[in-house]
Formats: structure tokens, C-alpha cells, sequence
């Protein structure tokens, strides 16, 4: 009986208007990034049937970036379900992937210069889901049950 009413307890904060609201606005900054990876992706496509160069490292940062974007769009939805795991991750993302996009993409030379700002700026975009997904009013949603 103890473990229902604290179920019960927990789904009410990550319910809360407030842990859904803030989740909501990550949603909207994962979209954000989502476009930016659809458009290198679909770049990158055009000027491969257009018969331009697109590089191996190209595709594949194009596809991860895609792939990372649909990843983090479904976490979201899971985390704002109620899901810790799904919420955990989504930290995790919301911080590493800027880090990594703007490291991999400075390597001078390694790609076109509209690949990395497109990358960059849809990178940018899930810094301010970080702050919002690392906030007190979250972390408090999704706190570990003992």
C-alpha cells in the first residue's frame, strides 16, 4: 500500500502543470534540433543526387544527428509520461550532444562551412533544455524513489 500511494505521489509532481510545462519546452527545443538535423540530412542528399562530393564523415554526421534528434524527441515524450529513465537520458543528451557537435564540428577543415553552422545552431538549441531538464523543479519530479 505504501509503494501505491508513493507512485501516486510521484505521478503527481511529473504531472505537475509546472514539470509539464517545462518538459513541453524542451519538446520544443528538440524540434528545434530535429529540423536542423533534417536539413543537413536532406542537404546533404540533394547534393549527393546533384552529384556533388558528400563524405563518409559527412553522412555520418548527418545521420547521427538525425538519429540522435528522433532519439531525444521520443525520450522527451517518454520522460514527460513519467518515465525516470526516459528523463535521465534526456539530461544526459541535452548536455553532451552540444558538447560534441561543437568539438567534432571545429576540426578545421573536416567539413563545409554551412554543414557546421547548421549543425551548430541545431546543437545550440537543446542548451536551454539542459538548464531546464537539470532545474530543481524536474530533478524534484523525477527524483529517485527509495
Amino acid at each position: 500500500m505504501g509503494n501505491a500511494a508513493h507512485t501516486t505521489a510521484e505521478a503527481s509532481r511529473v504531472n505537475h502543470p509546472t514539470t509539464q510545462n517545462a518538459l513541453g519546452k524542451v519538446k520544443k527545443l528538440v524540434a528545434i534540433y530535429t529540423v536542423f538535423a533534417v536539413a543537413v540530412l536532406g542537404v546533404a542528399v540533394i547534393l549527393s543526387v546533384m552529384g556533388q562530393e558528400v563524405s563518409s564523415f559527412m553522412w555520418g554526421r548527418a545521420g547521427g544527428m538525425f538519429a540522435s534528434a528522433v532519439v531525444a524527441y521520443w525520450l522527451t515524450g517518454l520522460a514527460a509520461r513519467g518515465s525516470r529513465a526516459a528523463y535521465i537520458r534526456m539530461r544526459i543528451i541535452a548536455v553532451v550532444v552540444p558538447i560534441a557537435v561543437i568539438a567534432i564540428d571545429s576540426i578545421p577543415g573536416a567539413l563545409p562551412i554551412w554543414f557546421v553552422v547548421m549543425q551548430i545552431v541545431g546543437a545550440v538549441a537543446l542548451i536551454p533544455a539542459a538548464f531546464i531538464l537539470n532545474g530543481a523543479g524536474p530533478r524534484a519530479a523525477f527524483r529517485k524513489a527509495h
